[in-house]
């Protein structure tokens, strides 16, 4: 079942389509406000999916942590940043002097589906960061690390390029894959659309009738296709 975000997405995409077959002023004019409408609508859902990815990830930070935690000589790090191309993923880890230490005490050992970091002799202390379960299978050999000014930059190779990852590890989605069934409760999103539409539809006259015929088939073919595609 889609998502509301992705419903209001392919509205989108309809609205696009027939703002570019539409002619009439007065067509223009609502479609451009509904088209605003669903912009806004999706960039708050944006922003909502991302506050719930970020408390997700502070939920499995340990309690009352701000630093690392140490336990003897290694240090356990736990807050990071990540993001990705088509071809990586990205992780940044923070390490103040990191830079300053020789090449050869900065490790990273790579598998398939996972990780792990050991900075050795920072500031008298080693670093470790194990990920286990990445979300999709990465290459061992592609996969590279890059230490910048206080940053560990770890680079993994994505094995199937051009592939979007929604999430780090398999964990985080699987706790994220809980939370779906609120969708069910809300509001179709394509409601308000039609509604916009058909009353455009019964308010025009024939020629008007004719274009939001010819737009909306092309649309819905245009749709079609691409869906076919991905």
């Amino acid at each position: 079942m889609a998502s509301a975000l992705e419903e209001l997405q392919k509205d989108l995409e309809e609205v696009k389509v027939l703002l570019e077959k539409a002619t009439r002023k007065r067509v223009r004019d609502a479609l451009t406000a509904e088209k605003s409408k669903i912009e806004t609508e999706i960039k708050n859902k944006m922003q909502q999916k991302s506050q719930r990815k970020a408390e997700l990830l502070d939920s499995e930070k340990p309690a009352a942590v701000v630093a690392p935690i140490t336990t003897g000589y290694t240090v356990k790090i736990s807050n990071y940043g990540w993001d990705q191309s088509d071809k990586f993923v990205k992780i940044y880890i923070t390490l103040t002097g990191v830079h300053q230490v020789p090449t050869e005490n900065v490790q990273v050992h790579f598998t398939e589906r996972s990780f792990d970091l050991l900075v050795k002799n920072l500031n008298g202390k080693s670093y470790s960061m194990i990920v286990n379960n990445l979300l999709k299978p990465i290459s061992v050999e592609g996969s590279s690390k890059k230490v910048k000014t206080d940053t560990v930059l770890i680079l993994c190779r994505k094995k199937a390029e051009n592939t979007r990852w929604d999430y780090l590890t398999q964990v985080e989605k699987e706790c994220k894959e809980k939370e779906k069934p609120s969708y069910d409760t809300e509001t179709d999103p394509s409601e308000g659309l039609m509604n916009v539409l058909k009353k455009i539809y019964e308010d025009g006259d024939d020629d008007m009738k004719r274009t939001i015929n010819k737009a909306w088939v092309e649309s819905r073919e245009k749709q079609a296709k691409g869906d076919t595609e991905f």
